[in-house]
């Protein structure tokens, strides 16, 4: 059993802690935690990861945010996988920081990074772990909000977030979308 999950965000150290790249730092944090290291491959950072029989392949994509289907479309192939088999990581406005929501599929709700995969794929009939960075800024300030730095109190919950969502991963791997669903979506 192979799956491909992939961590959005944007490459480059400006980037590194801000809340638009979490898709990033938790594959960072299971990668950390794994002591497995990611590899400059084509349109990504690849990694492999291996739990309970499963093959998790981590990706982080290199084309940037809006051109993450690029990524996503190619490791599909490369890895012949169905879309079933994949995760994608994503920040949300929508959610109060640290929720996590777990869906089979869904719209972009105007996240650039989904809209790519969507447009890419040409449908957004795949999974995705949504998680929540709040809304707390000014009307027109969404896109300094996203690509800004955790603030403190973040900062000093957000280890224990990112673990529930690498929770999260293993659970989509092991016990499947609908069972993950229902563990995580309210905690």
């Amino acid at each position: 059993m192979k799956y491909l999950i992939v961590g959005l965000g944007n490459i480059g150290t400006e980037y590194i802690n801000t809340r638009h790249n979490i898709g990033f730092k938790i594959l960072d944090a299971l990668a950390n935690a794994s002591n497995i290291t990611f590899e400059d491959r084509r349109y990504a950072f690849r990694a492999e990861y291996k739990f309970k029989g499963r093959t998790f392949v981590l990706i982080k994509p290199t084309t940037y945010m809006n051109l993450s289907g690029k990524a996503v479309n190619y490791w599909l192939q490369k890895e012949k996988l169905s879309v079933d088999k994949l995760l994608v990581l994503v920040d949300d406005v929508a959610l109060p920081f640290g929720a996590i929501r777990i869906r089979a599929k869904g719209a972009d709700a105007g996240h650039n990074g989904l809209k790519d995969i969507n447009f890419t794929l040409g449908h957004q009939n795949y999974p995705r772990l949504r998680f929540g960075i709040g809304d707390n800024y000014p009307k027109g300030a969404q896109v300094h909000y996203v690509l800004s730095p955790w603030t403190d109190e973040e900062k000093q919950q957000l280890p224990e977030r990112i673990d529930l969502a690498i929770e999260a991963i293993r659970s989509f791997g092991t016990v499947g979308i609908a069972n993950t669903m229902n563990e995580y979506n309210n905690r």
